[in-house]
């Protein structure tokens, strides 16, 4: 039978990152050289082992926890060793924290035994420089033979990558067998009371790096919040430390900070990833979301390049050091432009940053780019001329599927056909209506011309949205998920419809029937939102774009039930994602299972999901924002204020938010009353209106269609 080769799991792996350095090892700390455990330094696997041993025993593991943003530490026991009486006398601490060129260990053996513990501490250690694709498929590294050096010194070199790794005081054994595993010896007495420490570092060199460490500082304020919900703050607590292990930026550039997507599969730049978190923290500032779109600008494409799938002004998919290569046949240039939306969430970034007051000498710039991405709209985003927005892989080793459900089973029909390409997706019409309308505004705000072209483009496009995608489903009306090659309407139910809200492509009525679908168990009844109904036939609870739930897409949706005023819907998934915040140790993953709530009263996870993710991650800030319910509008001079937070969620308040660069306070008390302090003079508070659900709709007609274009 010929060998199946699976993508390893990783769910109950523990993970330690410093961008674009990370390590994942088991519950006790080892390394061990199996599936994806290991260091990994951006797109290479720099370590494949790291196992601890005193007398060549394992110590028993009892526990762990965080060592700061970058760290972990993990406890054990070392039982055969001190005192023969119930109680433990020799413990093993070992703390490992991710560096941005590599990792250090630190081991503490602890003794309160009577007499001096005497003992031999190793560490054995491989190096197989696996690149990352072919970790994720399953296949299992060769290691690679060490050389000795100086005295405790190991080093490996390949691909013009150099891993060096030190044993401060140790002994080196690299010859013989041992040339492919070497080891780090220390003999140690520990005598009563009193710890012994040992320390081991691994360095990575990597001349060819096109992702490089963040400078040290910080990229977004630190706001402090309390809240009622105190899920809430243990949430943002975790999200933020790992957001900042995930900080990266050009080796050319280090001044512009931009956002890894993910461990330890997108430890790179994302165009779509980088965009969406950079977007869902511009409540802490702007400085981040400048740096991704100075970055994102600087690779706009320029032209027409079938096999990346370059385009003159579309905004790159992911940055790699090398071609990724799978076994499906799928090629992925270094530097990949295919993706369908990060150039319409370009503009959409640039827009929101604008409105949350980006100085207008930091968005001049960038509207040569801003233009370029509307020409891309308009000139290379409809490729049969129909109007919409559509994708295909035209090389057949792409990315067959282009929008963020970016799997090649996506995109299926209620009775889990898949959709033939080119593939028209609902939420990118929505996308796109929103870059012609926000770019209108910067054009206009800017003295620049094309406004009302644009206009135009987003009225027409939301015509024929409503003519060729609302479908008759089980629960009434629906968008559908997609148009297929023949145009027809892919009529499964998604959790893509809720992008649409906000994005001015649905009427008041339309969004109000969105609302109340999001709000179907079928959509609704687990730990958030599922990317596809349980009614449709494609649903399963653990795929990965059907059926699955995803920590940013809930949030997404949530943000924008919460800002349109449907109050029960958004909180009902909000409570869906704090529920799983505290059954994943508030570190929320890409995705976890789609299962009803009362099936194990707590999420399955998705196994081999990355954790920490950044638009995962960031999603909790999103949550902050849509509790206090603080929309700026820093160029026309006001701020809205729509909190979630209330009777259902309880008080909330943020102090340090940034609006125009200052930071300020929002407070909501128990009955949902707003109050913000510290805006500057040259904003004001619009008298808010009286709180009120927004009521679900009647049934809506389906709209007769319009003629084609």
């Amino acid at each position: 039978m010929t060998e199946r080769h699976l993508q390893p799991l990783l769910h109950d792996l523990v993970g330690v990152v410093h961008a674009p350095t990370s390590a994942l090892g088991d519950a006790a700390g080892q390394l061990r050289p199996q599936g994806v455990q290991g260091v990994f330094h951006a797109d290479a696997r720099v370590l494949s082992r790291a196992e601890l041993r005193l007398d060549e025993r394992e110590p028993e593991s009892i526990g762990r926890g965080a060592a700061g943003p970058h760290g972990a530490r993990f406890v054990g026991l070392a039982r055969w060793l001190g005192d023969p009486t119930p109680d433990p006398t020799v413990r093993v601490d070992r703390t490992r924290q991710a560096g941005a060129r590599g990792l250090t260990e630190e081991i503490v053996v602890t003794s309160t035994a009577a007499e001096p513990v005497r003992t031999t501490v190793t560490v054995d250690l491989a190096c197989d420089l696996a690149p990352i694709e072919q970790v994720k498929a399953g296949h299992p590294g060769q290691p690679l033979e060490a050389k000795a050096g100086e005295p405790g010194r190991v080093q490996w070199a390949a691909d013009g990558l150099t891993v060096t790794v030190t044993g401060e005081d140790a002994t080196v054994d690299a010859t013989g067998e041992r040339a492919v595993g070497p080891r780090l010896s220390w003999p140690v007495t520990v005598d009563p009371g009193t710890s012994v420490t040992l320390r081991w570092r691994l360095d990575v060199a990597d001349p060819r790096a096109v992702v490089t460490a963040a400078p040290a500082g910080g990229s977004w304020a630190e706001p402090r919040v309390d809240a009622d919900d105190r899920r809430l703050l243990r949430l943002l607590d975790r999200s933020l430390a790992d957001l900042r292990g995930l900080r990266l930026a050009e080796p050319a550039h280090p001044e512009d900070v931009f956002l890894a997507a993910g461990v330890p599969w997108f430890l790179t730049l994302f165009g779509r990833d980088s965009l969406w978190a950079a977007r869902m923290m511009l409540p802490l500032g702007t400085d981040l979301a400048a740096g991704t779109l100075r970055v994102l600008a600087r690779r706009q494409g320029t032209r027409v390049d079938p096999v990346t799938g370059e385009q003159p002004g579309k905004i790159l998919h992911e940055l790699r050091r090398h071609e990724l290569s799978f076994d499906n046949g799928l090629r992925l240039p270094p530097a990949y432009y295919g993706t369908v939306d990060a150039t319409m969430l370009w503009v959409g970034l640039l827009h929101d940053a604008w409105r949350w007051g980006l100085p207008a000498d930091q968005v001049e710039p960038l509207l040569p780019h801003l233009e370029a991405a509307l020409r891309w709209l308009d000139e290379h985003a409809d490729a049969d001329g129909d109007g919409f927005v559509e994708y295909i892989d035209t090389t057949g080793h792409g990315l067959a599927n282009q929008g963020w459900k970016d799997s090649g089973d996506a995109v299926r029909f209620r009775d889990a056909r898949l959709a033939a390409p080119p593939i028209v997706l609902a939420e990118v019409q929505g996308y796109a209506h929103q870059a012609a309308t926000n770019g209108a505004d910067l054009l206009d705000a800017f003295g620049r011309p094309g406004a009302d072209r644009w206009r135009a483009y987003a009225d027409r496009l939301a015509e024929r949205f409503r003519a060729a995608f609302w479908v008759d489903g089980r629960h009434g009306p629906q968008p559908a998920l997609a148009l297929d090659r023949d145009k027809r309407p892919v009529d499964s139910l998604t959790s893509n419809i809720g992008h649409l809200l906000g994005t001015g492509l649905l009427s008041d009525a339309e969004s109000a029937q969105v609302a109340a679908l999001l709000s179907t168990e079928a959509l609704a009844g687990g730990f958030g939102l599922r990317t596809m109904s349980t009614d449709d036939a494609g649903f399963s609870p653990l795929s990965y774009h059907c059926g699955s739930i995803w920590a940013h897409d809930t949030a997404i949706v949530l943000a924008g039930l919460a800002r349109a005023g449907h109050r029960a819907a958004a909180l009902r998934l909000a409570d869906g994602l704090l529920a799983a915040a505290e059954a994943f140790d508030y570190r929320l993953p890409e995705l976890y299972g789609g299962d009803d709530r009362s099936a194990l009263g707590r999420p399955v996870p998705y196994p081999a999901a990355c954790r920490p993710q950044a638009w995962s991650a960031a999603a909790a800030v999103l949550l902050l924002q849509a509790g206090l319910g603080v929309y700026p509008d820093v160029p026309n001079g006001r701020v809205d204020l729509r909190p979630l937070a209330g009777p259902e969620l309880g008080a909330l308040s943020a102090a340090g938010l940034r609006i125009a660069g200052a930071p300020v306070t929002v407070s909501v008390d128990h009955t949902g009353h707003p109050t913000l302090t510290d805006l500057p003079p040259t904003l004001h508070i619009p008298t808010p209106r009286p709180p009120a659900e927004t009521p679900l709709p009647l049934p809506l007609p389906l709209p007769l269609p319009l003629p084609r274009p």
